[in-house]
């Protein structure tokens, strides 16, 4: 039986494998088929680790707001969990990953499919979103939809501006320092938007 090790070291081999064919021919360019071949599993062993082929590119944004939501301690409302999150996430140092970054970077921007995507994927996030924050207190409704629209639209346009600067150049010591700010702003600006859902559901739970 294989280990759960295993499996995180073969679900990363594939990931890897996919991105440098993607990097040097194309997403577009290139099938599910040669990726299997190339990383030396069958194309049935590739899908029980990547249900699409656009998820073997997509799953470096694969954040599950709902769960943190979900999950947050007593006593903390729901923003306050995301940011914390989130800047647990960026103390992490993006050095050693830097090149497959800008190559992700790369791939999607040159790639409609993958951009279809990410326009997917933030919209599947953001309805999941909406489920955990009506869980949370939040009445059902036009205002609950707007809220996690939001977040959403504010996490992911922090996570692209960090993107960005790498493939543009910025080292990651430097890009590093400014998406904690960059964080802070978005939480600050969903706050004042929000402040009485900032402060509800904190003595709830």
């Amino acid at each position: 039986m294989i280990t759960e090790e295993k499996r995180a070291q073969r679900r990363a081999h594939i990931a890897d494998t996919a991105m440098r064919l993607f990097a040097e021919r194309g997403f577009d360019a290139v099938t599910v088929n040669e990726v299997a071949e190339a990383a030396g599993v069958v194309k049935a062993t590739l899908f029980g680790y990547f249900p699409t082929k656009e998820s073997l590119v997509l799953h470096v944004l694969d954040d599950d707001l709902a769960r943190v939501v979900a999950e947050r301690v007593p006593g903390q409302t729901p923003l306050r969990a995301l940011r914390e999150h989130y800047h647990g996430a960026v103390a992490e140092p993006a050095g050693s990953y830097v090149p497959e970054l800008r190559a992700m970077v790369r791939v999607i921007q040159r790639s409609p499919a993958l951009v279809a995507g990410v326009s997917r994927f933030r919209g599947e996030q953001a309805e999941a979103l909406v489920k955990a924050l009506v869980e949370a207190g939040e009445p059902d409704g036009i205002r609950v939809r707007l809220m996690a629209a939001h977040i959403v639209t504010a996490v992911s346009t922090v996570q692209e501006t960090f993107f960005q600067r790498l493939t543009d150049g910025m080292t990651p010591l430097a890009a590093g320092r400014l998406v904690g700010g960059d964080l802070d702003l978005a939480f600050d600006l969903l706050e004042r938007a929000f402040g009485e859902f900032s402060e509800f559901g904190g003595d709830e739970r």
